[in-house]
Parts: C-alpha cells; structure tokens; sequence
C-alpha cells in the first residue's frame, strides 16, 4: 500500500496527506485514521494543529510511532490506540471533522498472523471487514463532512482486478456517503519499468503506478465546504 511500517517497506506520501487535511478539514478539526500504521499521518495532522486519532492492530508499529511524537513540538499530540477498528465505536467514541486512511490491499502484503488482520483474510471476508469498519467510522463522522480514502486496484492470484476501488465506493455509497472527488496519486516509477517489462512479456499485464484518491460527503457538499471553511494555504510542512 502506500502506508509505512514498523519493516520500513513504504512511506505514505506527506504532501498528499497535508494537502487533504488543508483542503477537507477545518483548522483544529478531528481526524479518525482507522488503517492508522505509521507514523506520517499523525504526525503531519499534529504539525496542521489537527486532533489526530488514528486505529491499528500492531502494537510494534504504534510504539515506533510513539519514538516520532517528539517532532510534534508544542502541538496537538496525535493519539494511536491499539485494536480492531470493527470496533471503532468503543476504541475511539466521539464525533470527527474527517476520515482519512489508506486501507490495506487485500493480501498484497502480509502484516501479520493476527487472524483479525485483514491482510490474513479470504477475499469475500477481507470485504466483509472492511465494509463494516466503513461503516462504523461514517458513524462517527459529523454531518456535512468530508472522508478520504487513498487505494489503488489488486489482482487476484490468476491476475484478475478485483475492483478495489469500486468495491470502496460501495461500501461508502453503503454507509450513506456519496462520492465526490477523484483524484489519481501518481507514485515513484522506480524500477517498474523492467518489472513491467518481465510481466507484459509473459502474460500481458500493464504495470500500474498511480492510486486513486477518492472524497466522499456525508451530507450536503456546500454546507459540508461552509463547515470547514476557507481553503488553507501557506507552506507548514
């Protein structure tokens, strides 16, 4: 995925999380992280003086994130708690300005043997899982306000799509939010090139370099913008 963890194998991009806290948030507004794994979110949500509450089941993960809280300075202190965000209800009740996250992909990449771990999941109960954590968060989510999930599509083991993105739609649309905005995150080519090379030449699959970046409202979009008010600008980070 495009998340950091504790095995230091990606980083989820700050600019891109800075520039959604800016444009979906109100200043000072809370922000519900149920995929919360590193530490980028938070900390960035700290320094954009947000309140930051992010969800996630490797305790190794959050205590590293726990050695970062000393870049937050004299801000907010973004809060890890440690659990299943199916249960985000009782791990973090409140109400919350934003939802942002970037999910796990599937079995894309193993996190763990937890078997609550949805990387160690069935197709069919991985979507079970998530469309529940969808929709307890949205609960939480105050009226006229924005979520933001960060995804990209998987293929399954014979190299069939399996619609990670529409399947997230869904469970938004579901959960009473519509969409809003797309936009495609497009990430480093690194060495994608050769190893799309490989992969075309052998079974004809396009390599893939970009995520979707998808903006729900609960509610009505023009009170939900009136809520959040003005766009900010200015270079924090």
């Amino acid at each position: 995925t495009g998340e950091e963890k504790s095995s230091g194998t990606s980083i989820f991009d700050p600019v891109l999380c800075e520039l959604a806290y800016r444009w979906f948030s109100p200043p000072a507004g809370a922000i519900l992280d149920p995929f919360a794994g590193g530490s980028v979110r938070g900390i960035v949500a700290s320094i954009l003086g947000r309140q930051y509450t992010g969800i996630d089941l490797s305790a190794a993960q959050l205590a590293a994130n726990e050695q970062q809280r000393g870049i937050c300075g004299d801000n907010p202190l973004p809060r890890w708690i440690n659990g299943d965000s199916a249960n985000v209800a009782t791990l973090a009740p409140g109400e919350y300005d934003l939802v942002f996250a970037c999910p796990p992909y599937g079995d894309l990449e193993r996190y763990s043997d937890d078997p609550n771990d949805l990387s160690t999941m069935a197709w069919g109960d991985f979507l079970a899982v998530y469309r529940t954590i969808i929709s307890e968060c949205c609960k939480l989510l105050k009226p006229n306000r924005f979520a933001c999930f960060v995804v990209g599509d998987i293929r399954d083991k014979k190299g069939i799509y399996r619609n990670f993105v529409g399947e997230t739609v869904n469970a938004f649309h579901d959960a009473g939010l519509k969409l809003y905005n797309e936009a495609i995150l497009v990430t480093a080519v690194g060495s994608l090139p050769i190893r799309a090379g490989k992969q075309f030449e052998s079974s004809r699959k396009l390599g893939k370099t970009h995520q979707n970046v998808l903006v729900f409202v609960k509610g009505d979009p023009v009170a939900a913008t009136k809520a959040i008010g003005p766009v900010e600008a200015g270079a924090t980070l």
